[in-house]
């Protein structure tokens, strides 16, 4: 028996290949502006061993990025085949993306008020670009897929030895299981909000703007439960491109 292609109308959670593919623009324009522009998002664990790789030349670096993102077709050829995709699918994941952003804006300035949450790179915006869809990718790809996801499955199978699937659609949870993502959903939101306090060029630490971004992590982790991987990277971007460089 052949088995049945997974559907793909618009309520449908993508699998994990058709995710990769939809964010796969935001991985290869980043990397590609990174070497140029000379910034680097600070969750980015894969530009420092391309840079070594090719020697710190920049045409080394551009042919590099651009073998990985044919290499990364050529395996969603093989690999994914019977994932429902369409072209069409980048402009559905572009608009819905834009709908979220929006509402996690105006949600976020709801919950406590229009406020700063981070360095204005107006005058620069190439660089806003640039570290918007890097934050898009890859902070979403860390706080959202390890921490979140991963951590959730961990947790969820020590305290009531269920499965639980990062990406793929998930079987119906126990209220206790549930309850467990819930708590580590709103924990990993604190994180994600924690860590833009850190370092050199971190913010100043204020209640106001911890909330602020709090609300943002909780937005784009139920976005990641709900509708997957692709739809929050998109959110994320749009939302750094608005707020960055409009």
């Amino acid at each position: 028996m052949r088995p049945s292609l997974p559907s793909s109308k618009f309520a449908d959670k993508p699998g994990a290949w058709v995710d990769l593919a939809l964010t796969l623009p935001f991985f290869v324009g980043y990397h590609l502006g990174v070497v140029f522009l000379n910034v680097k998002n600070a969750s980015d664990p894969v530009t420092g061993p391309l840079l070594e790789l090719a020697n710190g030349r920049r045409e080394n670096y551009v042919g590099i990025t651009a073998a990985v993102g044919v290499l990364f077709v050529g395996i969603f050829a093989l690999l994914g085949r019977g994932h429902a995709f369409r072209p069409s699918k980048f402009i559905q994941i572009a608009l819905e993306g834009a709908a979220y952003a929006a509402a996690m804006r105006f949600g976020a300035d709801f919950v406590v008020g229009r406020l700063p949450i981070g360095p204005s790179l107006r005058g620069d915006p190439m660089t806003g670009v640039v570290m918007s869809m890097g934050a898009g990718f890859y902070e979403e790809l860390a706080f959202r897929v390890v921490l979140f996801g991963l951590g959730a499955k961990v947790l969820v199978w020590l305290v009531s030895r269920e499965k639980m699937n990062v990406v793929d659609r998930t079987p119906r949870l126990t209220i206790r299981a549930f309850l467990v993502v819930g708590i580590w959903g709103v924990l990993a939101a604190a994180t994600f909000s924690g860590v833009h306090y850190l370092g050199p060029f971190g913010d100043k630490l204020e209640l106001g703007s911890f909330v602020f971004r709090l609300t943002l992590g909780l937005a784009l982790t139920l976005i990641f439960a709900t509708r997957g991987f692709a739809a929050a990277v998109w959110a994320h971007a749009l939302y750094d491109l608005w707020v960055l460089v409009l």
